[in-house]
């Protein structure tokens, strides 16, 4: 049954918050399919089970849970009542049992029904990888906006539970005089009440994408660019964040560390500044609620003029979260093979010993230039030089170098060259500064007409 507060009204503050969190007993059910299935799920073909299943123990670890057991549940085929098949679900309501578990995660998506069936098998709660993962974004969330977001994916997903509950839902409330009629039934009410207050927060969310699209609007006013990092989640994308810019963002080894976006400075390696974004990491079957609740803020990622897809390039299903990734930029409108725009990041290089960054090299050698990557290790500081370097690459290749000169005295056109374009050298000669600057393609007439730009030799 759906928590309720005194008043009646649906309690929003999340599955399992303000409940103590005890033993948990995690379960992969993953079907068993052979490569190339006609209906195979993406991802399923190159994720290893064992694999799978760590991370699902790592995210019921993120929530504080005591893992107890973790155990893959092979699946010939869903069953639409149980997900599992019966003398599965029996046998595993003796390990249940045994373990003295009062929650079990399943790694997969249940329907309600499906939710339901096991809760009542089990005699336990049961939460999905949805409801986990929303359970973790709930807790991790510490600005308004992300607990707007966090907010309101969780009550999509509850508005199409409250098919879980029971009993109170089948009553009706009476209605008033002689017209009122039966009146709605408790659910009804439900669904309304969630449907109202789905409107709130979207109507909260627009306003906080206007204030982004005033705020990257002030940042296109100045000739600082954006960076993006996206990446699948504890791939180091937080302690490179903190290693480019020498920022202090929470970096952990765990899963969704850092969930609410942030920008800092980041200092090129010829003294030019561009804003570096830190955004959510992304994971397998990312919950398609959160993905359009955040679309807010991954508009960042959107609106970036480089982005860096950081890997986690130890993790043996390196080339399976790769894949996640990509389709998460698709659902995004970004073409991750858009090398102009975007850089592969192979990040964690320091695991490796000799012989196998030597391997790793010789990898990164046959590649293709149109996207091409580099070996880093956020934790040490190893190959950021060249990833630096490749950034401002990137960022010049859509400008224009100019030359000009200002009258010293013309302070008004001195301090709008500094707002407006990236001063790469400005020397006083006879009153005179002679003035090399860097800017985009929009603002190049305007220096050409106001004060006789001309190209800069290269």
């Amino acid at each position: 049954m759906e928590p309720r507060h005194p008043e009646g009204g649906i309690d929003r503050s999340g599955p399992m918050q303000g409940k103590a969190t005890g033993r948990a007993i995690v379960i992969g059910p993953y079907l068993r399919m052979r490569r190339g299935d006609a209906d195979m799920p993406q991802g399923h073909a190159t994720r290893d089970t064992d694999a799978r299943l760590d991370e699902a123990a790592g995210l019921a670890r993120a929530i504080d849970l005591d893992v107890a057991k973790a155990i893959i549940a092979p699946v010939n085929q869903i069953r639409p009542a149980t997900y599992l098949g019966k003398g599965k679900v029996e046998e595993l309501a003796g390990v249940i049992t045994a373990e003295g578990a009062d929650l079990v995660v399943m790694d997969c998506a249940l329907s309600p029904i499906q939710q339901r069936n096991l809760e009542k098998a089990w005699s336990t709660k049961v939460l999905d990888r949805t409801g986990l993962i929303l359970e973790i974004f709930g807790r991790r969330a510490k600005t308004k906006e992300g607990a707007l977001q966090v907010e309101l994916a969780h009550l999509n997903y509850q508005r199409s539970r409250l098919v879980r509950s029971w009993t109170h839902l089948e009553r009706q409330r009476g209605g008033f005089g002689f017209m009122g009629g039966p009146g709605e039934t408790q659910i009804e009410a439900d669904r309304r009440l969630i449907g109202d207050r789905i409107t709130r927060l979207e109507n909260e969310l627009k306003k906080v994408q206007a204030t982004r699209r005033l705020h990257r609007a002030g940042r296109k006013r100045v000739p600082y660019r954006v960076v993006a990092l996206v990446g699948y989640t504890n791939a180091g994308k937080s302690t490179l964040f903190n290693r480019l810019t020498r920022a202090d963002v929470q970096a952990a080894d765990m899963l969704f560390a850092t969930l609410d976006p942030t920008l800092r400075a980041l200092t090129l390696p010829h003294g030019g500044k561009a804003m570096l974004s830190d955004t959510v990491g992304f994971i397998s079957n990312l919950p398609t609620q959160l993905v359009a609740a955040f679309r807010a803020t991954l508009e960042e990622v959107m609106e970036a003029d480089v982005i860096l897809h950081v890997r986690d390039i130890s993790h043996e299903d390196a080339e399976a979260q790769q894949h996640d990734v990509e389709a998460v930029l698709r659902q995004l409108g970004i073409d991750p093979e858009h090398g102009a725009r975007i850089l592969e990041v192979w990040n964690k290089i320091d695991r490796f010993d000799a012989d196998q960054r030597e391997n790793l090299q010789n990898i990164v050698a046959r590649r293709s230039t149109e996207v091409p990557c580099f070996l880093v290790s956020a934790a040490t500081g190893e190959g950021l030089d060249k990833l630096l370097a490749a950034i401002e690459d990137r960022l010049a290749a859509t400008r224009t170098t100019l030359d000009l000169s200002v009258d010293a005295s013309d302070g008004a056109a001195i301090s709008w060259l500094h707002r407006n374009s990236e001063v790469l050298a400005k020397e006083l000669r006879d009153g005179r500064y002679d003035m090399t600057v860097r800017v985009d393609e929009t603002k190049r007439d305007i220096l050409v007409n106001r004060y006789a730009a001309i190209p800069h030799p290269l």
